[in-house]
This record gives structure tokens, sequence and C-alpha cells, in this order.
């Protein structure tokens, strides 16, 4: 006698946040992040500078990054702790470059910018679910995936749209199919405030 009926519920949700801030970004910024001085990063474009939040020019840029970190720490996170901009960065796509798979070290939680116009076709943003090496391969058919089991899941970016998401989730770019450069701004975070507990002898301030 088989199985008629069966439940199947998610224990675990993996999220990431997707906001609009054009209205912390200028034309004057846009031109100004176009010209920064850029360095050879395997195949694309990275900023020499790496903290490019902290300059002047950027900062209600920053500042609407920063108010989406605190929305993103309280009600997606549930923690009191401050999530604040370690490093951030430039990053440009020329025609027919992608960005290879990686993850981010020494951060909780990052992000992407996408301050100007994207090209088209849009090159999107890959996630893996496998952090790591596996020793056993087992993809789903391709009719057959589904929340549970798909192996990778494909964000499109929009002009002006901001994406947070764990820094420990592999993901790479798509190769840019366009003729145009695609722009972009990454970054890292972390937090401030104390974690673990006073009694319990685990506490720790992060300044």
């Amino acid at each position: 006698m088989g199985i008629d009926t069966y439940e199947v519920a998610p224990l675990f949700a993996e999220p990431y946040f997707r906001a609009d801030i054009g209205y912390a970004i200028s034309d004057e910024q846009v031109e100004f992040i176009k010209n920064l001085e850029m360095m050879p990063n395997q195949a694309n474009l990275i900023s020499t500078n790496k903290y490019i939040f902290e300059l002047p020019e950027l900062a209600s840029m920053a500042e609407a990054v920063q108010d989406a970190l605190d929305t993103y720490a309280t009600e997606i996170m549930g923690i009191r702790q401050k999530l604040y901009v370690t490093q951030s960065w430039s990053l440009i796509n020329n025609a027919s470059i992608g960005m290879h798979g990686h993850s981010h070290s020494n951060s909780l939680i990052s992000g992407s910018l996408y301050y100007t116009d994207m090209p088209e076709p849009v090159a999107s943003m890959i996630f893996d679910r496998h952090r790591g090496y596996q020793q056993i391969e087992l993809p789903p058919e391709r009719d057959r995936q589904n929340i549970f089991n798909t192996p990778l899941n494909i964000v499109t970016p929009k002009k002006h749209e901001l994406l947070l998401f764990s820094s420990g989730l592999q993901h790479f770019v798509e190769t840019n199919e366009s003729a145009e450069p695609r722009y972009s701004i990454a970054f890292n975070t972390f937090i401030k405030g104390k974690i673990g507990d006073l009694q319990d002898v685990s506490e720790l301030t992060l300044a």
C-alpha cells in the first residue's frame, strides 16, 4: 500500500533583501563613481579605493545603505546589534565579462548596489545553495526543481536597486552580453554592540 498523502514543510529559509534607493542617488554621484580610478580584478575591474562609501561625495548613498542595513538587522535578522559597512568598492564588468563564483570572508551581510542604468540584456546574479565542495552530487531533474531542491537561484537586478544577502552564500554574475559596461557597487558588513551573555561569561563587545 503506497503513501497517498504527505506533507513537505521548510525547516529554514535563506533571505535576500531588495530595495530601491534611487532617491539617494544623484546624476553627479553616478558620474563621480564611473570616474573612480579602477584596476584589474581577475576578469573585471575594481576600484582602487575599497572604502568608497566613506567619500563625502557619496554620503547620501551611504546613509541610504545604512538605513537598509538597520531594517535588515531588526526586521530580518531580529538582532539588537547594529550592522555597519566595513569595505565598499566599485565594479565594472565590460562586454563579455562576468564574475567568478565567490563568497565574502570576514563579513556577515554583503550587498550590491546598481546605481545606474543596467545594460540590456541584464546580467543576473546567480546564487548557489552549496557553500563548499560537494562530495556527492544529486542534482534534481530540470522539470522537478522546486524551492527545496533547486541548486541555483537567479536574481535580476534593476537600476537603483540595493540587494542584501548572507556573505557566506556562493554567488556569481552572468557574462555581460551587452556592448555597454555593467556598473555596480559591492560592500561588506559586520556588527557593532555586545554579543554573548555577561552571566554566562561569553560576553563580547564589538566596537
